[in-house]
């Protein structure tokens, strides 16, 4: 089998293929940064981890480049741990194991991590390059993007001399992307009440699996499942009709992640067990049409379990299912200002068990801050109706776009120069970091671009190999055309 280090760029693909190697989800970051730091020492390159361990590269100009402003450039280590259900996979321990599929890499039964590990990847190879001509350079490798943003949250003024953020984190190669929605979390505990069950209950696992998932906010307007809402769904047709007890909640792993599987305990009278499979069976064949085209795979299924000896009252199970319910989990409203995008949104993303309370998380993206904080709010009072504690984190800003913008005039000139199409020029529903690292350096022209990449956020993670070559050649020409300071 081809490994994915002999893809050229040989430079650029040779690195991707060690961070593969390296087990590096959100807040287990420092394997692949001491990983980083042997290759900075290895060709003599300045490095240092600022105070809350991002990685910070500099490279002076090559001879003649010297009077050129200052690039940096910029991609976050970390990635989704995102596996399919029959997967093995450990993420803190286990490489990824990479796969040549036609056009594209992808990953067996995980995320592939080109999302951002290709960015990063290409930042590396420019470093490690004696034949590519630049000004002076340096590199701002983030952590924790995926689950927080704390290293660009963290980011300090008087570390970076250069202008110029070359953002290496979008996901479609020949589009340039000028600015991004912000995001907050919007986090629900609702304290739960307990009955035994009885001697003549049984209990079954119920499964929903094989929803495509996704990144909450690239696709967030694909019209994909929603594994808690389907769930939930069914909870409020039958907590009623058929007297069904919820013994555990367990849907969805990532705030930004649609979530793809649920795994709830459901406890019925066996008197209801044959009314109770037909009901789970009509609901499937229901749900299974209204998705046909868009989650084929979709699958729901009762598995007969042990009996646990408590299941929550049905006045607590109500207060969950209908502030679900009645929680919006998709599009908000669309962008007046930019067609076809999202202006706001939720993700409705994890309702899980703990302890005697079940956990409600959001993520609530949107490129107008008071509207994020608007539905936020929103959020907030449809639980806190169902007496449930809540809380509003995690707040970061979107990015606004320049209209002045340099760096996109000369990125828009040299992408026709090279393939003779004029670029695309974006705001994108997702939560770059420019908006926090315009914080502590207000003067960067900032632009993100990057090569090809599907189904981020899902273990049908892709990365098409033409659009790395493309997007590494639009690099390397870009810092050879960088103007004058």
């Amino acid at each position: 089998m081809t490994s994915i280090a002999s893809l050229t760029p040989t430079p650029l693909w040779s690195i991707f293929h060690q961070i593969t190697q390296i087990p590096r989800p959100s807040k287990h970051e420092e394997a692949v940064v001491c990983y980083i730091e042997s290759l900075c020492r290895e060709h003599n390159l300045s490095y240092e981890r600022d105070n809350v361990g991002n990685l910070i590269i500099r490279k002076p100009a090559t001879p003649g480049m010297e009077n050129r402003r200052g690039v940096v450039m910029q991609g976050h280590v970390d990635m989704v741990p995102q596996k399919n259900a029959d997967s093995e996979h450990n993420f803190l321990t286990d490489p990824i194991t990479t796969l040549i599929d036609g056009e594209w890499v992808t990953a067996k039964g995980t995320t592939l991590g080109a999302d951002n590990g290709v960015g990063v990847a290409a930042a590396l190879a420019v470093m490690i390059a004696n034949d590519i001509e630049h000004g002076p350079l340096e590199v701002l490798l983030t952590i924790d993007e995926e689950a927080g943003m704390t290293g660009a949250a963290g980011l300090e003024a008087g570390h970076f001399e250069g202008d110029i953020l070359l953002n290496m984190d979008t996901e479609d190669e020949g589009e340039l992307y000028v600015g991004c929605a912000g995001g907050v979390d919007v986090s629900a505990k609702i304290a739960m009440d307990w009955q035994h069950t009885c001697s003549d209950d049984i209990a079954f696992e119920v499964k929903v699996t094989g929803l495509r998932g996704g990144h909450s906010g690239l696709d967030i307007d694909q019209g994909r499942g929603n594994a808690n809402k389907i769930i939930n769904r069914f909870l409020l047709e039958n907590v009623d009709n058929l007297g069904v007890k919820v013994a555990s909640f367990n849907g969805g792993t990532l705030r930004n992640a649609i979530p793809r599987e649920s795994f709830t305990m459901l406890v019925v009278n066996q008197h209801k067990e044959i009314e109770f499979k037909k009901a789970l069976n009509d609901f499937h064949q229901i749900i299974k049409n209204e998705y046909s085209s868009v989650e084929p795979n979709l699958s729901i299924e009762a598995l007969k379990v042990d009996l646990p000896e408590r299941v929550y009252t049905p006045e607590s199970i109500k207060k969950v299912v209908y502030s679900v319910t009645a929680c919006i989990s998709g599009p908000a409203r669309m962008s007046d200002e930019f067609k076809g995008v999202v202006e706001t949104s939720n993700n409705l993303a994890i309702v899980k068990s703990d302890d005697n309370d079940v956990l409600i998380l959001s993520l609530v993206r949107s490129l107008v801050n008071s509207a994020r904080d608007d539905l936020a709010n929103s959020i907030a009072a449809t639980f806190k109706v169902a007496d449930a504690e809540v809380s509003i984190s995690g707040e970061y800003p979107g990015w606004k776009p320049n209209p002045n913008s340099k760096i996109l005039t000369l990125m828009k000139e040299r992408y026709e120069a090279l393939s003779g199409v004029v670029p695309k020029v974006k705001v994108i529903h997702a939560g770059l970091e420019c908006g926090l690292l315009g914080n502590p350096y207000p003067h960067w022209d900032m632009i993100s671009f990057g090569p090809t990449i599907r189904n981020a956020h899902s273990p049908d993670e892709k990365v098409h190999i033409q659009s790395v070559s493309k997007f590494w050649d639009y690099l390397v020409d870009t810092l050879k055309h960088i103007p004058t300071k």
